[in-house]
């Protein structure tokens, strides 16, 4: 089998750079999680476009009168948190649910729980911090109502972030431990360094006794979640 060519983040031909991730839901993820690795993936795009909106937001506040401070600081964030979350969270996610990693699994807990935290606090939105959150649109609204309203737009969504991490988090933590994964495995793996090269699927197919191939070879023992909650 052929090893498989990178195809995230889908660049056109004219860039002179190559696709740095392999992501294939349909190949790699188990049909039984494939929903949910999705949503976590439509997620962190949700949570782009916020970062997206922000900025905008960040810049009809500074015409406003607000401080040019917020509108350098959104720059920073969307051009910062854009591919960091996809590589420190989410790719994790699509790790552990594709090799059944503990390792990974804990640093999507770990890394993704510091991401839930710092959406709320953008979705409070204290001023200075380059979020258009509640407090900012709302106390605005005495400076520059038009302003005011379109930073209520990223409070909103920064909110919808935040609840939908937590869903998240909740959902991938329950059917972890629900597996019986514990600190421990991680531990283990990465003790014997095997959280670095995960079974590849030829080896997993070529390891299989039986009068037929699985389409997943090797499938998580978690409890079957049907419905995003």
């Amino acid at each position: 089998m052929a090893a498989p060519v990178n195809n995230f983040p889908p660049l056109p031909k004219f860039i002179p750079l190559k696709p740095c991730f392999y992501q294939n839901f349909e190949d790699e993820i188990p049909i039984e999680h494939r929903t949910l690795v999705k949503r976590i993936y439509q997620l962190w795009i949700f949570y782009c476009i916020t970062l997206c909106v922000n900025l905008i937001a960040c810049l009809a506040w500074w015409i406003g009168g607000g401080s040019g401070v917020n509108f350098g600081l959104a720059i920073l964030w969307l051009l910062m948190f854009s591919p960091c979350s996809y590589i420190c969270w989410f790719r994790p996610a699509y790790k552990a649910f594709r090799s059944d990693s503990s390792f990974n699994f804990m640093a999507f807990f770990f890394i993704f729980g510091a991401q839930f935290i710092l959406a709320v606090l953008q979705a409070i939105g204290f001023s200075g911090w380059g979020a258009c959150g509640w407090v900012a649109s709302v106390a605005f609204f005495t400076s520059n109502v038009g302003a005011a309203v379109i930073m209520l737009f990223p409070a909103v969504m920064f909110t919808v972030s935040a609840l939908a991490m937590a869903l998240a988090l909740i959902r991938v933590h329950r059917l972890y431990r629900g597996a019986g994964g514990s600190l421990q495995k991680a531990q283990d793996e990465w003790n014997s360094g095997s959280w670095k090269n995960p079974p590849s699927r030829e080896a997993q197919y070529s390891n299989f006794t039986g009068n037929s191939l699985p389409e997943y070879p090797t499938v998580p023992n978690y409890p079957t979640s049907n419905q995003w909650p």
